[in-house]
């Protein structure tokens, strides 16, 4: 198939076996010498190991723990806190100790029964709010603050009409990926080939080399399939990598470790639950004139990737609008409960929820809609972002909206749900809206100064070209997608480009499958990179081409003072959200979702719906219907039914459109979607709510029993 327009959907290159169920995922991997691993862990929140006492361990089955990993005992992420097996303190219940290996998993699970150890338990932090109070060196694992000075500010809200505070609270979000997390360490005299289900190659493979303490050719990471990821798949598999890998090299055998349901929904990382202060100061007319943010978030026992996490949270507090005398700070704060990490948004999802809840508070405030009041705060090109950068590139929320407004009918719809509410007593309609952007890319010089991404395209003799790029497809469509940017540059049928899972003995460094970046920054790479191969083509020869890549200079990045362009460019996007709720039971029923979108330049219409599609039900499931809880540091929620995630039942179709604005640095114009389709919906579905019941919630998820709490409030209050 020749592609006339980019955007034309075609055949997703692992359809065929992904739909036949031919396609095997890492635990359908069998070796020679293969043994399975399972993990003991911490049964305690916080305290000193005593003493461990193993039982009779059969002939073939054995332990591996810290004393067996040939370098340091840490994961290497970004700080040296994170242990492959706690071998002094547990941090969190569910860290690893140690794991037994054999072959029979029936056996091992026995086993890991029978096994005691001694704690010296000490007084463990449970919760965000717990560790707020204690706000001190060795629970803040990282913080940061910017914008305008704090006096200014102060001299400002002395002069104000009002000074308006609030809280709003978010909770954890399970990614409930539909293949739970696998890696297999297969042992060999001269190497060590881990493959797994993961997001990013050279992460663990750097892990990997720090844990066995060896050279560059003695490790190499393979991906397996991988059933679904949104981030769950970005930092957690480096740990499990250096487990198995680590007892690889102690046993001298391959080891299997795959967790079931539960032990994954217990263990893994979550999203961050956060809690944001907003201070703002209006006139008498209800504008802003100053606004301030607190920023905390629940890094859970290690600092894992929070410090990015949070700097995502911060960059996004001020949402879509253009704020006035804006200042932001904020907090990682460690708990003993486990550690938190990337998911879908990385942070952003927590600072729209609060920034568009704070906002639609105020508007009510002022008695203007919702979306009026919004609408006159909105960035525009040219205008500065928080960060003392810039929009640079045209903005179209606001063709975007009146699009939206016109499709759904909005005023009407107002209209018609207000008389509806007032003649009906139990059941209540609402409408309510979300604005929202999402950077593209690394934050600041990321790209340039850490990831320096390469990427390599092979031709080989019979003409056929392969795509040598460490970045993994997760159900997102890369496999699809860059393929044809690849085949239309080189004006190919787009089935004659090959992409192999990739190998890092074969793949260079195209940086990890994370943040939006895949299509715009790796396939702007490889658009060039054929550009090249287009030009030097040679018939039956084999050919390589390698491309670097070019930082594009803005306003530059400084990381100390959190100053200039925080992203080269932004993703843009527009939801309504129509409910019906039962004032009896609490239950919310979706009625009509709309979503406008702006990324650039589509590379396939199908895919992208899919990640419309799927992005809102993850975004509209976190501001109504997931909810997990931690009690005295251990998470309640051990199912997917435990847990709650939208099922067909609770989504309905989808509205969507997608508007056209080509970036000059992306493939054909292409900027980053994954992230973006998210971000609107708790936001949305929270203000719906809030427009049926005519009241406020000041948190996330809000459950039946949330409503429930709010309308017995409401009617005390009242009465």
């Amino acid at each position: 198939m020749s592609l006339k327009d980019i955007s034309t959907s075609v055949p997703k290159k692992d359809h065929k076996g992904k739909v036949s169920g031919q396609l095997p995922y890492i635990s359908d991997e069998k070796v020679e010498n293969m043994v399975y691993g399972v993990l003991y862990r911490s049964p305690i929140a916080y305290g000193k190991i005593l003493s461990i006492q193993l039982p009779n361990l059969p002939e073939g089955y054995e332990a591996v723990g810290a004393e067996d990993i040939p370098g340091p005992n840490y994961v290497k992420i970004i700080k040296e806190d994170q242990p492959i097996f706690a071998n002094e303190w547990v941090n969190y219940i569910g860290e690893p100790i140690f794991m037994l290996v054999g072959k029979d998993l029936d056996i091992l699970y026995r086993l890991i029964e029978e096994v005691r150890v001694e704690f010296e338990e000490h007084q463990a932090i449970y919760t965000l709010d717990e560790a707020i109070e204690q706000n001190s060196g060795s629970v803040c694992l990282a913080n940061y603050e910017f914008g305008e000075d704090k006096e200014i500010i102060s001299s400002i809200e002395q002069g104000a009409y009002q000074i308006i505070e609030e809280e709003y609270k978010t909770g954890y979000q399970e990614h409930v990926y539909l293949e739970p997390q696998g890696m297999l360490a297969i042992y060999q005299d001269d190497e060590i080939i881990v493959k797994g289900s993961m997001q990013c190659l050279y992460y663990i493979k750097n892990a990997l080399l720090n844990a066995l303490a060896c050279g560059d050719e003695d490790v190499r990471v393979v991906q397996s399939p991988t059933g679904g990821g949104f981030g769950g798949k970005e930092e957690f598999p480096s740990m499990m990598a250096c487990h198995v890998a680590v007892a690889a090299k102690a046993v001298k055998k391959s080891i299997m470790l795959v967790f079931d349901r539960s032990e994954d929904m217990v263990v893994t990382t979550k999203r961050h639950p956060a809690k944001l202060k907003y201070r703002t100061a209006l006139d008498q007319e209800g504008n802003i004139l100053s606004m301030c943010v607190d920023i905390y978030l629940d890094g859970g026992a290690n600092a894992g990737l929070s410090s990015v996490v949070l700097q995502r949270a911060l960059i996004n507090s001020a949402g879509v609008y253009n704020i006035p005398h804006f200042h932001a700070k904020g907090y990682v704060l460690k708990t003993n409960t486990v550690p938190n990490g990337a998911f879908r948004g990385f942070g952003a999802p927590q600072s729209f929820a609060g920034i568009e809840s704070h906002i639609g508070h105020l508007s009510k405030r002022a008695n203007i809609d919702p979306l009026e009041y919004k609408r006159k705060y909105l960035v525009q090109q040219g205008d500065p972002t928080i960060t003392k950068g810039k929009f640079h590139d045209p903005i179209l929320m606001r063709e975007m909206i009146e699009d939206l407004l016109y499709t759904s009918d909005y005023r009407k719809k107002k209209r018609e749900f207000q008389l509806f509410n007032q003649h009906n007593h139990r059941y209540k309609k609402g409408i309510g809206t979300s604005l929202f952007l999402h950077g593209c890319g690394f934050t600041g010089s990321g790209e340039r100064d850490h990831i320096k991404a390469t990427v390599k395209l092979n031709k080989s003799k019979d003409d056929k070209v392969s795509l040598k790029i460490s970045n993994s497809d997760m159900g997102q469509g890369i496999l699809t997608t860059l393929c044809k940017i690849v085949a239309k540059e080189l004006d190919l049928p787009y089935e004659e480009i090959l992409f192999p899972y990739p190998d890092t003995k074969e793949v260079p460094d195209s940086g990890p499958t994370v943040a939006s970046r895949t299509t715009m920054i790796v396939g702007k790479l490889l658009e060039r990179a054929a550009k090249k191969l287009k030009v030097q083509w040679q018939t039956g020869v084999e050919q390589e081409v390698i491309e670097n890549y070019v930082h594009r200079e803005l306003i530059p990045w400084d990381e100390k003072t959190f100053t200039g362009d925080a992203y080269p460019a932004y993703s843009w996007g527009v939801n309504i959200v129509e409910v019906e709720v039962d004032t009896l039971t609490g239950n919310v029923r979706l009625e009509k979702v709309y979503a406008n979108y702006e990324v650039g330049k589509v590379i396939d219409n199908r895919v992208l719906k899919g990640q419309i599609d799927g992005g809102l039900a993850q975004g509209l499931a976190y501001g109504y219907l997931e909810h997990m809880t931690s009690k005295q540091g251990k998470i309640q929620q051990k199912s997917i039914s435990d847990y709650g995630p939208p099922t067909s039942l609770d989504i309905v179709p989808i509205q969507s459109k997608v508007f056209d604005n080509p970036y000059a640095d992306g493939p054909y114009g292409a900027k980053g979607a994954g992230e973006l389709t998210l971000i609107g919906g708790a936001p949305a579905i929270q203000a719906a709510i809030e427009d049926a019941l005519q009241t406020v919630f000041w948190q996330l998820p809000i459950t039946p029993e949330v409503i429930i709490e709010s309308l017995w409030r409401k009617e005390g209050n009242e009465g």
